[in-house]
């Protein structure tokens, strides 16, 4: 009896490590290939990016041994609030099976955060068989906020002008931000908005992402000329940004040609003289300098000036002119029209005359002469000849 439970006892030891291993076999991550030269192989191992880059690698695991491999894959030392992804056919993957002398590829990608501190970073992606050390440079200090800016802050142009400046509206956070825009213009100025050249008060955009914002300021019609500090403002829940634009105004270039009352009509006797009293205004915001006049008159007529030239007339003023019309001898009664212009570098103004050219009073008594005189021509030659 005895040697009976002991020879039971040895054979129950026998099998308790037979089930042990069997056990461990089947909880195994890794099936070891029938050689070596397994490893893990993508091109950039080293690069430098911007706070906020999202980094995509391709990663090839390569399996040149004899045998099939099934492996587990992780990434190892990556900084705890940088996030990442591995994929392979649209999947997410934490393991992957190659077949011998063969590769398969997944994607790695990487994003860095807003928040970030200059420097180099290192994290390993790891298979069973080895590791693969990838280095990130984070090339300037990160940050955690909004941008506004614009590559054209300054723009001239007249009063007329309407300035439109490209800006780029940046959320460097890590929500979805609706962003009001707003400006402290100086009173009688225009600003509109355009994000995404559609006209709003507010844009929302993308945790870090940007949008395109047109602003189209339009000055006053009176505005004098000088510089113009427009600022502008981008303002969220506990994020904003400021982008100050600046307006150069040059003024406006306008000018008025015309008389005292307004008539742009005159008698004249041909060959005869007429004085036109004329006046040049500046109706525009800048100072009109070096006028110029001249005309267009019918043929054989002189118009002179007197002043022939205006060295300056500031703005809302007025300089008279006199312009001297002589007709021709040979004019005949009727209508003429001739245009009187004043030209600046940068404006002109012109006025149109219509002349009315009358019969000298010397020759209307000279024809009542002729007349009476061809009269008592026949009156002589009937009282003579009349009665033969």
């Amino acid at each position: 009896m005895r040697t009976n439970f002991l020879l039971l006892t040895v054979a129950l030891l026998g099998l308790m490590p037979m089930n042990y291993t069997h056990a461990a076999d089947n909880t195994k991550t890794e099936t070891k290939p029938h050689g070596g030269g397994v490893y893990l192989y993508s091109p950039y191992t080293k690069i430098a990016v911007a706070p906020g880059a999202t980094i995509d690698y391709k990663v090839s695991l390569v399996n040149n041994s004899s045998g099939m491999i099934n492996t587990g894959l992780s990434l190892r030392g990556i900084p705890r609030t940088w996030k990442y992804e591995m994929k392979s056919g649209g999947w997410s993957i934490s393991k992957l099976a190659v077949l011998p002398k063969d590769k398969q590829e997944f994607d790695l990608t990487v994003n860095v955060p807003l928040q970030i501190n200059k420097g180099s970073y290192t994290f390993y992606v790891s298979s069973g068989y080895g590791s693969l050390p990838l280095t990130v440079i984070v090339s300037q200090q990160g940050t955690y906020q909004t941008e506004f800016t614009t590559d054209q802050p300054n723009m001239q142009g007249n009063s007329k002008s309407t300035f439109t400046f490209s800006a780029l509206l940046k959320n460097q956070t890590a929500d979805k931000q609706l962003y009001a825009l707003m400006a402290n213009a100086p009173r009688g100025w225009n600003v509109v908005f355009k994000p995404n050249f559609k006209q709003a008060t507010s844009a929302q955009v993308e945790p870090n992402s940007s949008q395109s914002v047109s602003i189209e300021i339009t000055p006053p019609a009176n505005v004098e000329a000088g510089n113009y500090k427009i600022p502008t403002r981008a303002v969220a829940g506990n994020t904003s940004a400021n982008l100050d634009l600046e307006v150069v105004v040059t003024g406006s270039y306008q000018m008025e040609l015309t008389t005292p009352q307004g008539l742009l009509s005159a008698e004249v006797t041909a060959g005869s003289e007429k004085r036109i009293e004329l006046e040049i205004r500046n109706t525009g915001s800048s100072i009109l300098k070096d006028i110029q006049l001249s005309a267009n008159k019918p043929s054989d007529w002189e118009i002179s000036f007197e002043p022939t030239r205006i060295d300056m007339i500031k703005a809302g003023e007025m300089r008279p002119v006199t312009a001297i019309l002589k007709a021709s001898k040979k004019a005949l009664p009727g209508d003429y029209v001739t245009s009187i212009e004043a030209k600046t570098p940068e404006v002109n103004a012109a006025a149109q005359f219509r002349i009315t050219v009358k019969t000298s009073v010397l020759w209307g008594w000279t024809g009542i002469l002729i007349i009476i005189v061809a009269i008592g021509g026949v009156y002589y030659l009937f009282r003579k000849y009349g009665r033969r």
